[in-house]
């Protein structure tokens, strides 16, 4: 067995779980075992699909398997039945929660660079501190002081006109003739 790749154990318990084809046409269906494989390969390594190994089979007829599985709620089906087999064993505390935040992606902001707002944007003091108060804090508060007003966009352009189709070209048309 390779990295990545399920052992017979764990096969004997999702296999009941993963879909046939009985398709009477067309090319035979894959080997579902390889084809969980090779999604797991993916996401267990973090490889984009066009670096799946061949020994999968082709790159897009897996993701094809795996976007299938996802749309009918397979993998769902599978993590529902390692929680009730791991429950049944006493290996779940379902009072914790845990979350990787390692594949949590954040804003460019949240590490400190500038947001792309044009400076010809007004912002408002006054609505910064009147969050303060609704948020039940101080106006002398840390927050308060250190807190930077968002520019909201603006949809015009400043000395543009907003009529797009400029004049009415059907009226200078019957002044021509």
């Amino acid at each position: 067995m390779k990295r990545h790749e399920i052992t017979d154990e764990q096969w004997k318990l999702v296999s009941p779980l993963i879909p046939r084809k009985a398709a009477r046409t067309g090319r035979p269906p894959k080997d579902p075992r390889l084809m969980l494989n090779g999604v797991f390969w993916i996401l267990g390594t973090g490889a984009p699909w066009r670096d799946l190994p061949e020994r999968f089979g082709s790159c897009k007829t897996v993701h094809r398997y795996f976007s299938n599985w996802r749309r009918t709620g397979v993998f769902a089906a599978i993590i529902e039945a390692l929680q009730v087999k791991l429950d049944n064993q006493g290996l779940i505390d379902w009072e914790l929660w845990c979350v990787d935040g390692a594949n949590v992606r954040a804003a460019r902001a949240a590490a400190g660079a500038d947001k792309k707002v044009s400076t010809d944007t007004p912002t408002s003091r006054q609505t910064t501190h009147w969050a303060a108060a609704e948020a039940g804090l101080d106006r002398s508060s840390m927050w308060s002081l250190t807190v930077t007003e968002l520019r909201s966009p603006s949809r015009s352009r400043p000395g543009k006109s907003t009529n797009r189709r400029g004049p009415n070209r059907s009226s200078a048309r019957r002044s021509r003739a």
